[in-house]
């Protein structure tokens, strides 16, 4: 880090993260991420507290990417079943570049995933209250029939489970998946619009 740089918790995220890139999550140590960064360990924890409170940050940062990018979805003003169909894919492709681009990254975030529980929980609600939003605009303009809009959309997200649930991810380039995909997602649509 250039001495005129400003350290932000921002930089010590990324160069976290390239830290658990080169060294993966068992070997990771604030004090390389402090080296990466040509400052004290002492500088670090003015930013996180713990160790456990920068890869918390990490893992946040990690799953707050995927359902930054889907949000724009949940506030357009277009056909619900369109919103549906391309949130579900947005969320089925963001998971697939994560685990299929850099392998590495992705297995450490897997560790860092399964220590930050009550996180991950968040992250899945806010998921599927993302779906909530599209699914009550389809029920609201009568596309969708649904007695209850966030149960239906909690059924969706569990539908899908096997194209955005990470322990799946081996199974997201093999031939026939984009097919599948397609076809579960029309199997949902059409179960929303009956």
């Amino acid at each position: 880090m250039a001495p005129s740089e400003t350290l932000t918790a921002e930089r010590i995220l990324e160069a976290t993260e390239e830290v658990l890139r080169r060294h993966g999550p068992a070997k990771a140590t604030v004090v390389d991420v402090a080296r990466a960064l040509g400052v004290s360990h002492g500088t670090i924890y003015r930013h996180f507290r713990t160790k456990a409170a920068l890869r918390e940050a990490v893992a946040k940062r990690w799953l707050d990417r995927t359902s930054e990018g889907l949000s724009r979805l949940t506030a357009e003003d277009r056909d619900p079943e369109a919103r549906l169909r391309d949130w579900l894919a947005g969320l089925f492709d963001a998971k697939r570049r994560k685990a299929g681009d850099d392998p590495e990254m992705f297995a450490a975030y897997m560790v860092l995933v399964k220590e930050a529980g009550e996180m991950v929980g968040a992250h899945l609600d806010e998921l599927i209250g993302q779906l909530t939003a599209i699914v009550g605009a389809g029920v609201e303009s009568g596309v969708f029939k649904a007695a209850d809009p966030a149960v239906a959309a909690r059924a969706v997200f569990q539908g899908a489970n096997c194209f955005h649930d990470p322990s799946y991810a081996r199974e997201w380039r093999k031939p026939g998946a984009d097919a599948e995909f397609e076809a579960l997602v029309e199997l949902l649509v059409r179960g929303l619009r009956s």
